[in-house]
């Protein structure tokens, strides 16, 4: 029995230790009494009062603050096109796209590899500027994509107003020498 209450002792014991470490609550707020109801207000009052409220930005008698230079701020909104296809404010008649054209162009070489097509360069020749193209398979210029290259010829999608179109060059014949 004595280890009984030996036990009870100790639990009493602790239990009061870890109340006195315990945090104290804040008292709580006292309820404010009920306010009384305004005493009757001189006629000045009364006219200032049944007037309506003006909102905070019609107010004239709170001066703004401005810059330390003294000029105004203007916030400006700016907007960008990030559409899917074409900025449809460009022009469709860049000159840059409709040059060079098919008929312009001779095929000065090919360099065909035949173990592996895609690696194979065509060379070109604008015959206006006389300007060198060097095209893969895949590449693009102007409206003309190179769509295959094969060892005498070079084929081409002309795509024009939404069209496509497949035109080919070819190599001059070579010229036999006795």
């Amino acid at each position: 029995m004595s280890a009984r209450l030996a036990v009870c002792v100790a639990a009493l014991v602790a239990t009061g230790s870890l109340a006195a470490q315990a945090k104290p609550t804040p008292p709580k707020p006292k309820p404010v009494p009920a306010a009384r109801p305004p005493a009757p207000l001189a006629a000045p009052a009364r006219a200032a009062a049944a007037a309506p409220a003006r909102p905070d930005s019609a107010k004239a008698d709170t001066p703004r603050k401005a810059d330390s230079t003294g000029t105004p701020v203007l916030a400006r909104e700016v907007f960008s096109y990030e559409g899917g296809g074409r900025d449809p404010f460009l022009s469709l008649l860049r000159s840059g796209d409709i040059r060079p054209l098919l008929s312009d162009l001779r095929l000065v070489g090919i360099y065909y590899d035949g173990r592996y097509p895609a690696r194979s360069v065509a060379v070109l020749r604008d015959v206006t500027n006389n300007k060198i193209y060097r095209v893969k398979p895949g590449e693009i210029i102007g409206r003309l994509k190179t769509t295959t290259i094969r060892p005498r010829e070079i084929v081409f999608t002309v795509q024009e107003f939404g069209f496509e179109r497949q035109e080919s060059l070819q190599l001059a014949k070579q010229e036999v020498t006795p």
